[in-house]
């Protein structure tokens, strides 16, 4: 040990203090040394400079490890809590933000750098990730050679774009100039062991380079990390809440071509909380005929035992409860088709596009009911990937039903290959699960979709089931008394069948919670009329409020109807504004940054 030889006599330290001293540096592994080191070796440098002791806030900052994660379902989120945990037990200081949060400018300042990031759609960045990614690819990026980083990407290998924003992020970056440590991690929907097993890797790589700048003569090392994330909560992901179904409703009519549920679930005693714009992740157990039919077509005794996780359980149970049926992805194709032997999966396998047309009309168990063959219990298991739970953006405040959750859940059914075909989640809770029965949940809180001050006013655009989390905004505004305006556009085919949650809206307007309601019936007349085109015939109003300070939101389809949302914006800032096409274009995006644009899209 560095201390073994020190003694009272040979050094300006009492023999208590020598004493104190070893004992507190038995207790440290190397990093932590050489952390403490730092701080002394700081505050000796300040001592002739100031009297009294050195504060925190007089010590420059140290090097330190910036995790930046850009979430769109919360699991890159995660990731990046348990690095922040990880470096944080080898002595590292770490700063972990939301990239929607971080100052741009504070790139060119950064050393050491780890991104974790999704990608939503079609290889486009998470919606808080947008303005990161457009500054990186600007003009205004700068040349990084003093930055060290690394990168580990989320996506879901059924999409064509698989992890194109992490890929994007590591490209750049080392373009720029930057030294990457680690190579890129590109994980699929099942990522936690190779998340794990990469975050060990890369920290191998940045802790020398972390531990030798924090050692230097003219290292000064304070840097206490802030938390990221004010919500505690005794359950989670990994540690759902089992809660009771108290309300199952449709809400759409007889002869509508949807079938929308109202869902009612109890955290009665749970002390689970949540804010509006937060989501509700859902954990559901897959068709107990859908896994007889599997098994039918396999020839796998139900009572087999595989090995899942480390953990022995039967093959009925691990298909009910634990791997995916319904989702399609390229990767089961593959495995199932080799473990079988069969030739037409292996040649479609080969072709990446023709086996993505093929899975964009097909469930997971199609495949294995189209093609049965045989295979051990343990082939089809290990084919299979696990199960995710599916997140709903909530429909309620607790300011106004206390210890519950809504959802408004749109259920996933449609006939193919001769038979009914129902979405998991959407299946399980509308169709499988009785009132008074229990289901796993969990939040997933969303910073960046969040209500301003009571004086604001708000522009919700939320056809279909995005209208969910404004219910949330309209009763969270009713019970605080607020008095910023309210004004919803909201969409879809046909009024009689499908005005979601109409009695309520009409109160609202009624009562002046609600200050305007504008609805696009898109079925109701011969020429189709969506939320866009309504936002477009109150252009002028739009950009008055928009003037006035107004915050936007959008909630709903991602692929299509949100774009076709930002068009009608970007041409209401034309037309109203006076602004070209460029300054309209940049004209939203300050919107992004100061959070008065905010989506929830999927």
């Amino acid at each position: 040990m560095l201390l073994a030889s020190l003694s009272a006599q040979a050094s300006p330290l009492s023999a208590e203090q020598v004493k104190n001293l070893q004992a507190l540096v038995s207790q440290l592994n190397p990093i932590q040394q050489a952390w403490v080191s730092g701080y002394l070796a700081a505050a000796a440098q300040l001592s002739g400079q100031q009297a009294g002791p050195v504060a925190a806030a007089q010590v420059a900052e140290a090097a330190t490890l910036t995790i930046l994660y850009a979430s769109q379902t919360g699991n890159a989120k995660g990731v990046a809590g348990k690095m922040k945990a990880a470096a944080e037990q080898q002595g590292f200081a770490v700063q972990l933000l939301d990239i929607a949060s971080y100052k741009t400018n504070a790139l060119a300042k950064e050393k050491f750098l780890i991104i974790v990031t999704s990608t939503y759609g079609e290889g486009e960045p998470p919606e808080s990730a947008v303005s990161f990614h457009k500054f990186l690819f600007g003009k205004k990026a700068p040349q990084l050679p003093q930055l060290h980083y690394a990168v580990l990407g989320l996506g879901d290998s059924s999409y064509e774009y698989f992890c194109q924003t992490a890929l994007d992020f590591d490209n750049k970056l080392a373009a720029s100039g930057a030294k990457r440590l680690q190579p890129v991690a590109l994980l699929d929907v099942d990522y936690e062991a190779k998340a794990s097993e990469w975050q060990q890797q890369a920290l191998l790589q940045f802790a020398p380079l972390l531990t030798a700048a924090n050692t230097t003569p003219s290292a000064q090392v304070i840097a206490w990390p802030g938390a990221t994330d004010s919500h505690h909560s005794l359950y989670s992901k990994q540690n759902p809440l089992s809660a009771e179904l108290s309300v199952n409703q449709k809400i759409t009519g007889r002869n509508s071509s949807k079938d929308v549920r109202h869902i009612e679930i109890s955290l009665a005693g749970s002390g689970l909380t949540y804010q509006p714009g937060d989501a509700l992740g859902v954990y559901f157990q897959n068709d107990p005929a859908l896994v007889s039919a599997i098994l039918a077509a396999t020839g796998i005794a139900a009572t087999t035992q595989v090995t899942l996780d480390g953990a022995q359980i039967t093959i009925e149970q691990a298909l009910t409860e634990q791997l995916e049926l319904t989702q399609s992805y390229p990767s089961f194709v593959e495995k199932y088709a080799a473990a079988t032997g069969n030739t037409v999966l292996q040649q479609l396998a080969a072709d990446k596009t023709a086996l993505r047309e093929f899975l964009a009309q097909h469930q997971t168990a199609d495949v294995v009911l189209q093609f049965p063959g045989a295979l051990s219990a343990q082939q089809l298991a290990d084919s299979l990937r696990k199960q995710q739970p599916r997140l709903y953006s909530i429909a309620s405040s607790q300011a106004e039903v206390g210890e519950e959750v809504h959802l408004t859940v749109a259920v996933v059914r449609y006939d193919a290959f001769g038979q009914t075909h129902l979405g998991g989640a959407s299946g399980f809770l509308a169709e499988r699960l009785a009132e008074g029965q229990q289901v796993k949940v969990f939040v997933e809180h969303n910073d960046n979709f969040r209500l301003p001050g009571h004086d604001t006013p708000v522009i919700m655009i939320g056809p279909g089931t995005g209208i969910a989390p404004f219910r949330a905004f309209l009763q969270e505004r009713d019970n605080a008394g607020a008095t910023g305006q309210n004004w919803l556009f909201f969409g879809n085919p046909h009024f009689t069948q499908d005005f979601l949650y109409q009695v309520e809206l009409q109160d609202y307007l009624k009562r002046g919670v609600l200050s305007k309601l504008d609805v696009a019936f898109s079925r109701d007349q011969t020429e189709k009329v969506y939320v866009q085109h309504k936002l477009l015939a109150k252009g002028a109003e739009v950009w008055s409020w928009l003037a006035q300070g107004a915050h936007l939101y959008i909630c709903g389809d991602g692929s299509k109807m949100a774009k076709d949302v930002h068009q009608a914006l970007l041409q209401i800032a034309q037309q109203f504004g006076g602004l070209s096409e460029e300054a309209a274009a940049d004209y939203l995006e300050q919107l992004r940054e100061q959070k008065r644009y905010q989506k929830d899209v999927y």
